[in-house]
């Protein structure tokens, strides 16, 4: 087999696996290995098994997490940056899967609007910060300034400036009310994100997760790489340091963010009361009334 055919079939397996990943994103706590045509090896299959009863262990800490915040009043927020297809939004969908979306709410904003290109840069991200009890997962965040408008040209090299002489006090003074900031980068290779990126390209379900700054990504990855060590060393602070997820292995990333996570916030298990379902009460007089054939929701599977 010559090098080129050796490579385009490395290729098209990375591609199939990353679809097979997808199709965990979206079904796995009901996807067995039958459903992916038995074609993944002894070591994958063993880690899946491993990583789905992690990823449940770990859910369970969540909501007890979540149950302390809610007790105590305490307020968290949590940043997720990284690159395009880097695996933030697959690790928050994990952490919010079985968490009341009251307490622990995703902020993921669009691009501004003319109006709110005139207001105080953080102006519309405090509007998104918790209340007593509430944690706030920021699927990108004020860093935005510091990654995707400094690479596209989007801000002024005095807009990009004055951020990093705001950010730490920002965040300080947000850590000196009482809410924790918690920050996480997900690290991909070069040549990782160009698979998953063909493999969206491949799946009809995920392409409309490729935009065209997604595209133009790709051809200023050295531009992404060198913003991306500024915002580090000059916003890594010790009230808000930033922590790397290593993401080429989605699952592992998941689980070690989420255990990590954890191990970031005080909590104890809150004591509830027992719950006790009262008896069905009747009443003689009542009739239920048959709902209408027209109202009924066509019986198709």
């Amino acid at each position: 087999m010559s090098n080129t055919t050796n490579a385009q079939s490395m290729e098209r397996e990375h591609i199939r696996r990353e679809i097979i990943d997808d199709l965990d994103e979206e079904f796995e706590l009901s996807l067995e290995e039958k459903a992916v045509g038995g074609t993944l090896g002894a070591a994958d299959r063993a880690f899946r098994r491993t990583y789905f009863k992690e990823l449940i262990r770990l859910q369970g800490e969540l909501v007890k997490l979540q149950d302390w915040v809610k007790a105590t009043g305490h307020r968290v927020v949590v940043i997720f940056e990284g690159r395009d297809a880097a695996g933030k939004g697959g690790a928050i969908k994990r952490i919010t899967q079985r968490l009341n979306p009251r307490i622990c709410r995703v902020a993921a904003l669009p691009a501004p609007n003319d109006r709110e290109r005139t207001q105080w840069y953080f102006q519309r991200y405090v509007a998104q910060l918790p209340a007593a009890g509430e944690i706030v997962l920021f699927d990108r965040s004020w860093y935005n300034r510091a990654g995707v408008e400094r690479v596209m040209g989007f801000c002024t090299d005095e807009d990009y400036e004055e951020f990093y002489r705001s950010v730490p006090e920002f965040e300080r003074m947000l850590v000196r009310s009482g809410i924790q900031i918690i920050k996480y980068w997900f690290s991909i290779t070069d040549e990782e994100q160009e698979m998953r990126f063909r493999a969206r390209i491949e799946d009809p379900l995920k392409q409309w997760k490729l935009s065209p700054m997604d595209l133009e990504s790709r051809s200023r990855w050295e531009r992404y790489t060198t913003a991306k060590e500024t915002m580090l060393e000059r916003s890594s602070i010790a009230e808000a340091p930033w922590w790397v997820v290593q993401a080429v292995d989605k699952k592992r990333a998941r689980l070690n963010c989420i255990a990590h996570l954890l191990a970031q916030v005080p909590y104890e298990p809150v004591e509830h009361p027992e719950v006790t379902l009262p008896p069905r009460v009747y009443h003689p007089d009542y009739e239920r009334q048959p709902t209408p054939d027209s109202l009924i929701v066509p019986e198709i599977y």
